[in-house]
């Protein structure tokens, strides 16, 4: 590998400037070939070229020498997502309940002024109240601001600190000039500020906290011990199982056999072999009824057991397991950005030392204006405090974490927030049939010989054989015919799969042994001679929507043995699944290598709009590509469902891909959603919550704009004082993050 990923926890940051910073210092580095920092996670994603001399310490030391602290993240940790470690923490609630008491009998009397009541402390009471707010409590946007300044940039933390220094080196001045002229001191401006942004960063991680749920929900079904049965004793139905070692979760190894009584959390992913019970897998794949597990059947990591004792082998531990690359896939979606954010970082590179201008430009002119200092400075300050761009900083990536969280809940794992700004020009889905719409376990239904000499016995015997060892659906549902049969399959020679057709192998015994013999799909025979004469014998076969194979012999000419027709059920909620999506006026398609009467029969019964059929596999991106583009020659956005090998190059060819986790890993690493279940109803529900995530994106950009670009000149000509700019700044920090959480209220249609 060329490249190692690395994810940093980086402390300090403030705002939507301090990101921009942080990003710039990395993308300097030597070695650094990508590098994005997110806001609401506090995180930064590096991707460092191996053998380029730079290790992830030289980043960390670069991180920390911009002003910012870095360390590596732990692997599905919490990292520093808590709205505060202690109580006195930098964000903790003890420095805001302080720095509101010490502030209380500086700005309360201003409450009594409508009254008629002047009253006031002393000039030295409010220097004595207000210094240990200023100067203690706002100590870090001296610190952090003054970092951002010697790296000749800005932030929040500078226009902060340039505000309320403004404010209280004022009242220094009007007090030294006018010892007890107690009414022109201004330190209760300088004091309510920091403490509305104090409040508000607390709320902030607050929030940050809640959009963060659903991977600490994630974490919390890891059981932190397994219970690692004796390999020597005798694993049988009844036989005792007391013998185990109750081991940490990391000397788990594959092949351990591990037991689970009732009511206990499984450790790692395996192969039940012993048992019966009903499996809780709600948190991982949304599916809210219990699942019944069995001797064979699959189970996974981080579900509860429910009623009976279970001894499962081990098969993928740690990294390995489903819940930890589902962890993983949430992680990455929630610290990466969306297309839009590109934007944001533009604007805010240059948001601060522009405002720091406008700051400036207000000030002389009010200046000019009034010949008042205090006034041009005062105004100066709001402007200063009012404009920092903390919710802009927010806006996108809060949004992203609360969508991707909520929708990991029910199963729908959102990997690529690109997937986010697409889903909502969707207008067409097209669908893989087999294990999309249909349940992916045909049977074995029809088996026609061209010769009638030959044994139906021979021709299953040897067509399951050439199936052995692989896993398509079509291949099981041989091997299951024959095993019902009790027919031993006849192992071939030289046995290889043909891309698009089907498979080619040598039977090592029967009427047909050492002679090269394929089982491939209808549609692959287009140039055989035979063509016609298997089309007839297959005519009853599509007419009852079979997908059929043939067997043939290869030799020169290529001759048919037998036609094999298959049957595969329908999901019970396909139907409902394309009225969901009719419902969204979501145009729907269905891609098969059926035949066109099959294919159309099947279509037509669950509502499917259009029906591509007899189609190879290799075709499927190149008709994604088709529909991209119209009749009419306009863009249409596509989305494609599959679960397939043979789906990835389509998956990857749409808009939008969405893979069922039913099906391959392949088909899931080439698609920006994963289905956790095989329900297609999944696919409008993915859609309805990318468009509510991408809406409040939208929303929250709006907003934090707007703030902004009207709070400035409404604090440059005097209309909001440093008091109100500040509670402004801080309430519209913690409007955007709250809006995002109502993110967290969506439920899928059909539950």
């Amino acid at each position: 590998m060329d490249s190692e990923l690395f994810t940093l926890d980086i402390g300090g940051m403030t705002c939507a400037s301090c990101v921009g910073r942080v990003e710039k210092a990395l993308d300097k580095i030597p070695g650094v070939e990508a590098a994005t920092v997110n806001l609401a996670t506090e995180q930064a994603r590096i991707r460092l070229k191996m053998g380029s001399g730079t290790q992830i310490q030289d980043v960390i030391a670069q991180v920390e020498k911009t002003g910012y602290e870095a360390k590596l993240t732990t692997p599905h940790g919490n990292g520093d997502l808590a709205p505060a470690k202690t109580f006195w923490g930098s964000d903790g609630l003890g420095r805001v309940l302080l720095a509101f008491a010490l502030s209380a009998p500086l700005f309360l009397p201003m409450f009594l002024m409508p009254f008629g009541i002047h009253w006031a402390l002393s000039p030295k009471w409010q220097l004595l109240l207000a210094t240990p707010v200023q100067f203690f409590l706002g100590w870090r946007f001296y610190k952090a601001g003054f970092k951002a300044l010697m790296s000749g940039v800005g932030n929040m933390d500078l226009l902060v600190a340039l505000g309320t220094s403004a404010a209280y080196g004022l009242s220094i001045y009007q007090m030294l000039d006018s010892p007890h002229a107690s009414h022109e001191l201004y330190f209760e401006g300088s004091a309510v500020i920091i403490c509305m942004v104090l409040l508000g960063k607390w709320l902030e991680a607050r929030a940050k906290q809640q959009t963060s749920e659903a991977i600490r929900a994630l974490q919390k079904l890891w059981p932190e011990h397994a219970k690692v049965l004796d390999p020597q004793i005798f694993i049988a139905e009844g036989a005792p199982l007391d013998q185990y070692r109750d081991l940490p979760l990391e000397q788990v190894f594959p092949k351990d056999r591990i037991l689970v009584l009732p009511g206990e959390r499984i450790p790692v992913d395996g192969l039940v072999l012993i048992g019966k019970s009903h499996v809780d897998e709600s948190l991982l794949t949304g599916e809210s009824n219990p699942v019944k597990k069995q001797v064979g059947t699959k189970v996974i990591g981080g579900a509860l057991n429910g009623e009976g004792v279970l001894v499962i082998e081990a098969q993928a531990v740690g990294v390995e397991s489903v819940l930890s690359k589902i962890i993983s896939l949430v992680e990455d979606a929630q610290t990466q950005k969306a297309p839009i954010q590109k934007l944001v970082d533009q604007v805010s590179a240059i948001f601060v030392p522009s405002v720091i201008i406008i700051a400036i430009i207000a000030g002389i002119a009010n200046w000019l204006y009034f010949d008042s200092a205090s006034i041009a400075i005062l105004r100066a300050v709001s402007v200063l405090v009012i404009a920092c761009p903390c919710a802009l900083g927010l806006a996108t990536p809060a949004a992203i974490m609360a969508g991707t969280g909520v929708a990991a809940r029910f199963g729908i794992l959102i990997k690529d927030p690109q997937v986010l700004e697409q889903a909502h020009r969707l207008s067409i889905v097209a669908f893989d049939k087999t294990g999309t719409l249909t349940i992916g376990k045909p049977r074995l239904l029809t088996l026609i010989p061209f010769v009638s000499s030959i044994s139906s016995a021979d021709i299953l015997a040897t067509a399951a054989g050439l199936q052995l060892g692989s896993e398509h659906p079509l291949a099981k549902a041989l091997l299951d015919a024959a095993k019902v049969q009790g027919l031993a399959p006849i192992p071939p020679m030289a046995s290889k799969a043909l891309a698009g057709i089907g498979i080619e192998g040598r039977p090592t015994a029967g009427p047909w042994e050492n002679q090269t013999l394929c089982l491939q799909s209808v549609a692959s025979l287009k140039a055989n001679p035979y063509i016609a004469a298997i089309l007839e014998k297959a005519h009853s076969c599509f007419e009852s929507g079979q997908t059929v194979s043939v067997l043939m012999n290869t030799a020169q000419p290529s001759t048919p043995i037998a036609l094999i027709g298959f049957g595969d059920e329908l999901k019970a909620n396909a139907k409902e699944a394309i009225k969901a999506l009719h419902h969204l006026q979501i145009r729907t398609v269905m891609l098969s290598g059926d035949n066109q009467a099959a294919a159309d029969r099947v279509g037509k019964s669950i509502g499917i709009d259009e029906v591509f059929a007899q189609i190879m596999p290799s075709d499927k991106a190149q008709i994604i590509r088709k529909l991209q583009i119209s009749d009419s020659h306009q863009r249409q956005w596509v989305a494609m469902v599959g679960d397939g090998v043979n789906d990835a190059p389509a998956l990857a060819a749409a808009d939008v891909g969405m893979a069922m986790s039913t099906g391959t890993d392949v088909a899931m690493q080439a698609a920006g959603i994963t289905l956790m279940r095989g329900d297609p109803t999944l696919v409008a529900d993915a859609i309805d919550i990318s468009k509510k995530t991408w809406n409040k994106i939208r929303q929250n950009l709006f907003w934090a704009f707007a703030f902004n670009t009207t709070g400035i000149p409404l604090a440059a000509l005097g209309y909001l004082s440093p008091m109100l700019a500040g509670s402004a700044m801080a309430l519209s920090s913690f409007c955007v993050l709250s809006n995002a959480l109502l993110l967290k209220r969506w439920r899928p249609s059909h539950r």
